[in-house]
């Protein structure tokens, strides 16, 4: 994995991200710098050879271009033929400039797409970034370019990505699509952001006497990312990023062709005849086989292309909504990618959204029966061959695809995780294979019903919670901790006294605050003891998460028990009015005066002020085997009977 950064390119090794990287040192010269900072930019963030474009050139080199300082600059670097060989080094006197290659400005996004030897990409080509274009350098064919300073064309896009997708097995056909949004001004309005997609055929040469070295087949539409009110009414959201693009069009490419190709659709204000062949058509393909190039094109084709680029039908995603919606969170989404799963019961195609929070969002979009689509969140982790690479500003890190561990120890958890790289394989929750047997193979993606899945797994799912005990004292707070496997469980609260059958389900008031972290007792009372129940529900599946028994101290024993001992009383707490026999309490106060108790305080106290010192640790260790032997003396238990008659 190859990245680029301020100065330097890295070579990371896929396998163990963590090895030490091969390292390119590419900085400006003194001179430029100086220039660059002349020109009145920063030389900190400006003023540096900021890597935008890699791309592979072949099997032993790759193309890279940096920002040079405001001035493009393009090299080749050679990376060997294979990986053990370790070599990375640049191409001595291989430079040439990256102008219509990589921006003048770091700050500004650029795409790029290198496809036979030719450099395709969507770039500002100027020092004041005011000329944007579509460009093609390099290879056999000619320079070609999007019409300058037309708006009809590109208005201050935002270049966000270019995608190479053949339309059939003619090669001829083959097109390049490039995501971008921009500011639109049509039919007379006020200019505003737009999503754009927009397409080229990669063998346009351009006109013969118009457009002569621009693009002849540049057409572009609307991309619609909308939400529908229960009014009609619809909510666009222009801001096309990566991730809305994704969310977008993943699934209607065929549409976006539709939109662009079909005969029925119409350009922007325009009635008229539309000439033959149809604009947008590549040469030599399916429709125009006789004609092998765009300068065989008649010249009112090319003049109605350089006038009319803008389609008049918008595009609209599947099911005419986006594939997943936030609102009111505290995170946009920045970045996507798609894995393609084979499950059980069908594939499925698994999104990890990234966001400006430095978090991955791990979604599966489910069919309905309806036609509809059901978004599922399988987890979200900090910032996975089966992994995942994330880079920032920060740096690059690399997650697991799966974590079929985190689901539990059960069948019914593992099935309604509905992680369709994870199935329960009879002992636990495990990456899905489909040579598994299926005999013991559980996995339902589509429906996560632990009850058909998992009978026979489930009559011990509550029988096995193990009851934890927590003490708290009265008058003081309590915090009771449940956080549930899974984003779509139902999370109750039940409280059961002791001696008691009944349960009541714990319901948030002043005094009892639930969180998705667990349950907050406030200003304990002595009535708040018994046993707590922490239970979730989903797909009518319910399980004892937690099973804890709260015991609460009476505020007056303790004040009483730290009153008798040789430390100093701590204020006393406020009681309640209720005071229990120090009966309750008999076995308590034996275990908290046992000399035992002494020994293992001190040995803490000793373990903690030595801090770190590798010296100290060879000491503790000694220290601790003392106070074992410490502990197997026998102790006269005299002065412990009489501790007891006292009370």
């Amino acid at each position: 994995m190859y990245v680029g950064s301020k100065d330097y390119i890295l070579s990371l090794d896929l396998n163990d991200i963590n090895k030490e990287p091969l390292i390119i040192h590419w900085p400006v010269t003194p001179q430029r710098r100086t220039e660059c900072v002349l020109s009145g930019k920063d030389i900190n963030g400006e003023c540096g050879n900021f890597i935008r474009l890699i791309e592979p050139w072949n099997r032993t080199h790759l193309y890279v271009c940096g920002t040079g300082a405001y001035n493009p600059i393009c090299t080749y670097v050679d990376r060997g033929q294979r990986a053990q060989e370790y070599i990375f080094r640049l191409e001595p006197g291989k430079v040439d400039s990256g102008k219509g290659k990589c921006p003048f400005d770091p700050k500004l996004n650029s795409v790029s797409a290198l496809i036979n030897g030719q450099l395709y990409a969507g770039v500002y080509i100027d020092f004041m970034g005011t000329d944007s274009a579509i460009f093609r350098t390099l290879g056999k064919h000619t320079a070609m370019r999007t019409d300058q300073y037309n708006s009809r064309w590109l208005h201050d896009p935002t270049f966000v990505h270019a995608q190479l997708i053949p339309d059939s097995a003619e090669k001829n056909d083959d097109k390049l699509y490039f995501f971008f949004r921009e500011k639109a001004s049509e039919m007379g309005q006020t200019p505003m952001a737009q999503s754009r997609i927009g397409r080229i055929c990669l063998n346009d040469d351009g006109g013969h006497c118009c457009l002569v070295n621009k693009w002849s087949t540049f057409l572009k539409a609307r991309l619609i990312c909308s939400v529908t009110g229960s009014d009609g009414m619809e909510t666009h959201f222009d801001e096309l990023r990566k991730s809305l693009c994704y969310l977008s069009c993943k699934f209607c490419i065929i549409s976006c062709d539709l939109i662009i190709s079909w005969p029925n659709y119409q350009w922007v204000a325009y009635q008229g005849k539309i000439p033959y062949p149809r604009p947008g058509t590549c040469p030599g393909g399916t429709f125009t086989p006789n004609m092998k190039s765009t300068k065989d094109y008649p010249d009112e084709v090319i003049n109605f292309m350089r006038n009319h680029p803008t389609m008049f039908n918008a595009v609209y995603p599947v099911h005419k909504r986006p594939l997943v919606v936030r609102t009111n969170v505290d995170y946009e989404f920045t970045t996507i990618t798609v894995d393609q799963v084979a499950a059980a019961d069908g594939n499925y195609e698994v999104l990890f959204l990234g966001t400006d929070r430095g978090t991955i969002h791990k979604v599966i979009v489910l069919p309905r029966d309806d036609l509809q689509t059901e978004e599922l969140v399988l987890e979200e982790v900090e910032v996975f061959r089966q992994q995942l690479y994330v880079s920032s500003v920060v740096g690059v890190t690399h997650l697991a695809l799966h974590r079929c561990d985190v689901y539990g120890e059960a069948c019914a958890d593992c099935c309604l995780a509905r992680d369709p790289y994870c199935a329960w394989d009879g002992k636990s929750c495990s990456r899905y294979s489909a040579n598994q047997k299926r005999r013991s193979r559980r996995q339902d993606v589509k429906y996560g019903n632990p009850i058909r899945q998992c009978r026979g797994y489930n009559s011990n799912a509550n029988k096995n919670t193990l009851e934890t005990v927590q003490y708290g004292v009265e008058g003081s707070t309590a915090f009771l901790e449940c956080q549930a496997r899974s984003p779509h469980v139902s999370i109750k609260w039940h409280f059961q006294k002791e001696n008691s059958d009944r349960r009541r389900e714990i319901r948030s008031d002043g005094r009892v605050v639930r969180t998705e972290q667990g349950l907050f007792l406030r200003s304990l009372q002595l009535s708040d003891g018994g046993v707590y129940l922490c239970t979730s529900t989903e797909k009518n599946f319910k399980h004892t998460l937690v099973k804890l028994q709260l015991v609460v101290l009476s505020a007056r024993t303790i004040n009483t028990i730290q009153t008798e001992s040789t430390a100093p009383a701590a204020p006393p707490l406020q009681s309640s009015t209720w005071t229990p026999s120090a009966e309750q309490y008999k076995d308590l106060l034996t275990i908290l005066s046992q000399p035992e108790m002494g020994l293992i305080n001190q040995y803490c106290q000793d373990y903690w002020q030595m801090g770190d010192d590798p010296a100290a640790h060879t000491h503790k260790k000694k220290d601790l085997k003392e106070v074992q032997k410490d502990l197997r003396k026998p102790r006269n238990r005299r002065h412990h009977q009489e501790l007891r008659k006292t009370l």
